[in-house]
């Protein structure tokens, strides 16, 4: 027969005693009847039988045996299945577990997080904090959760690694990856069992020395039954022992019950005994009667308040109160008391079951939501991209994606495991596609990277020839034969590009020396060029128009005789002869006679173009479109004035029609002019 045999169930119902057991030898005690008696175990009347037997072993370990509880089988009058003690049973595994030290209610304060939306150095950050600001022993559940998601998102990068590793050409067997965050876990998590082994080994040998004192507080008061004093005296003795009793410290949890249990039945035992004194049993059967009555109105507040983790756990300290701190009450009362605080007990257990139920609702949700990113997944990884554009949009949808999973919150824990493999096997799949392209992506990548290569040694080669007439067009080739290649390894991009770059600019740095030095008298005329210029746009017009026309034509002879500049320069022509309209603009003259000034100078300039009259072909069609548009304009005002025949002659709209007509011919003569001053230059 096992200890656990010869202990209390947690609920209390069922006890056998046996006193002595040896390792290699146990002892069945041999069961006697009693006579019935009616103590109150948390209200619930018993019938009991009690056997007493010791037995000696001649072992050598004797010494060393272990003394249990003398436990007594008991009968309950009101017969309840466990089903109906399950709102109780609930309450006294959560007692029991916080009997084996006070500080372990505390893990009801620790905040419980979603694990599951953490990234890895969250998790990380998160298991350091809660080993620097909670005792070890309140965090473990909160440990074990984070262990568990840091291991999965871990592993999903491991099998990536892994799979990118064998598809660049590695052996499995050589793999290995780790990461620093890996390392900052694996450390943070060491600690934490370092710490709660020391706190559990420390524990131990604490719990077992009070287990024994309490076990030698229980033998003492079964002995006061047999105790022939003054019954004062004996009470006395017995309410020391009640309190001795109460500080005895804490206990293992799986002989917590057990042992109070235990306690309160040979305390009914003693009340019962004392019938020969009523008035001290009665004095404290009112005492506890009024107190549990305080308990149960409590309780029955907590069953009315909507908050079922905080009503649960203010009911575990009541029903603790009930269980510990308070003795029993009169017969009468016994039964009616704890079925009040039953029904209680189970209103608040019912709401929080009911609250869970609807949490298993929201979970199955959740799990939907997570089924069906799982399907997106899916598809993505199904469709192939032919494309590197394709592909990142693709990666972007995926990450997207997986943060969504890791959002959507807890599904329920049967299919925990089974939704978590799902999500990792399709995002995997969709990682071997990926790793599959820019696999096949980095062999033609490679082959652009030899390409290039190849364009590097010819320019090499060629960046100190002589030869500038056939080099030339050679190097011109291979820099647009180089933007033609397609990506190359990035790690190897930067470096050929300035290799290429540098041997393609010292060639052609030579060649535009070389070529400036042939070419001197141009940059010399472009120099002389820039100074006039300033010269221009700083000058100040005398107010002479005649002499200011003179000074202007003279700078244009001379911004012409300076001659050519280099092609790339030729652009300050332009920024001349702006200059040269915006003086002629300044200058208070006739506006036709303005006009023709300026059109002079313009020709200076389409002229300075020797042996090439195509820029004053273009500007002789201009003006030839320009006469034929004033003509038409002409023509239709000269034909709206037959509307107004019978109109008279100083007529507003009459007046203005024949203005316009002024105007335009006009300007029609100032574009014959300049016609003809065009053809002057052909000659």
């Amino acid at each position: 027969m096992s200890e656990n045999d010869n202990l209390l169930k947690a609920d209390g119902k069922n006890e056998v005693e046996k006193e002595v057991s040896t390792p290699k030898e146990e002892t069945t005690p041999e069961v006697e009847n009693k006579t019935e008696v009616t103590p109150e175990s948390e209200a619930e009347t018993k019938a009991e039988t009690e056997s007493e037997s010791t037995k000696e072993t001649t072992s050598e370990k004797t010494a060393e045996a272990e003394t249990e509880v003398e436990s007594e089988t008991e009968t309950e009058s009101e017969t309840e299945t466990s089903k109906n003690d399950q709102h109780v049973d609930e309450i006294e595994a959560e007692n029991a577990e916080d009997a084996e030290d006070e500080s372990n209610v505390e893990r009801h304060e620790v905040e419980e997080k979603d694990y599951h939306a953490m990234s890895m150095q969250d998790l990380a950050t998160e298991l350091n904090r809660l080993l620097k600001h909670h005792k070890i022993q309140t965090i473990s559940k909160q440990v074990n959760q984070i262990k568990s998601e840091f291991n999965a998102k871990f592993s999903e990068l491991l099998d990536q690694k892994k799979e990118e590793f064998i598809e660049e050409g590695g052996n499995e067997i050589d793999f290995y990856y780790t990461n620093d965050t890996k390392k900052l876990f694996n450390q943070l998590y060491k600690d934490y069992k370092q710490s709660i082994s020391s706190y559990y080994k420390e524990r131990e040998q604490n719990l077992k020395q009070n287990l024994e004192n309490r076990l030698a507080i229980i033998e003492e008061i079964k002995g006061l039954l047999s105790v022939e004093e003054n019954m004062g005296t004996t009470y006395k003795t017995f309410k020391e022992l009640q309190e001795k009793w109460r500080n005895a410290g804490p206990i293992p949890r799986d002989k917590y019950n057990n042992a109070w249990n235990t306690y309160h039945h040979h305390v009914e035992r003693f009340y019962d005994f004392l019938h020969l004194n009523n008035d001290l049993r009665d004095m404290d059967f009112k005492h506890n009667y009024e107190q549990k009555l305080k308990i149960i109105e409590q309780a029955e507040e907590l069953a009315k308040d909507d908050n079922v983790n905080r009503s649960f756990r203010e009911l575990q300290v009541l029903h603790k109160l009930w269980k510990e701190e308070l003795g029993p009450v009169a017969k009468e009362h016994r039964e009616e008391i704890w079925e009040r605080f039953s029904k209680a007990t189970k209103t608040i257990h019912d709401k929080r079951q009911a609250y869970y139920a609807d949490l298993d609702k929201a979970y199955e949700k959740n799990l939907e939501k997570k089924e069906n990113i799982i399907s997106q997944i899916q598809a993505i990884a199904e469709d192939k991209a032919s494309s590197h554009g394709a592909w990142q949009k693709k990666i972007k949808e995926i990450e997207a994606l997986r943060e969504a999973f890791f959002n959507a919150g807890k599904v329920p824990l049967k299919v925990n495991e089974a939704t978590w493999a799902k999500f990792k096997d399709a995002v995997r799949t969709f990682n071997r596609g990926k790793n599959k392209f820019y696999k096949e992506l980095k062999k033609d990548q490679y082959e652009n990277l030899k390409k290039k290569k190849d364009l590097i040694k010819i320019a090499e080669d060629n960046k100190d020839s002589e030869d500038f007439k056939t080099v030339t067009p050679l190097m011109k080739k291979i820099q647009a034969d180089w933007k033609k290649i397609g990506h190359v390894p990035r790690r190897d991009s930067d470096k050929i590009w300035k290799q290429f770059k540098a041997a393609c600019n010292h060639y052609f740095d030579r060649m535009h020396a070389e070529r400036k030095a042939e070419n001197q008298h141009l940059y010399d005329a472009f120099d002389k060029k820039v100074k006039l210029l300033d010269e221009l746009k700083a000058m100040e017009l005398s107010g002479d128009n005649k002499a200011d026309v003179e000074t202007l034509k003279t700078k244009i002879a001379d911004w012409k005789a300076i001659g050519h500049v280099p092609q790339n320069k030729r652009y300050i022509d332009g920024k001349f002869y702006k200059a040269i309209d915006e003086a002629f603009d300044k200058l208070k003259m006739d506006k036709s006679k303005l006009e023709m000034v300026k059109f002079e100078s313009k020709l200076e300039n389409l002229a300075s173009n020797d042996n090439d009259t195509r820029l004053l072909d273009n500007e002789q069609n201009f003006i030839r479109k320009k006469i034929s548009e004033v003509k038409s304009e002409i023509n239709q005002l000269e034909n709206n004035l037959q509307f107004f025949s019978n109109v008279e002659s100083d007529n507003p709209l009459v007046k203005d029609v024949h203005k316009n007509i002024d105007r335009h011919k006009k300007e029609l003569d100032t574009w014959k002019a300049k016609l003809s001053k065009l053809k002057g230059m052909y000659s």
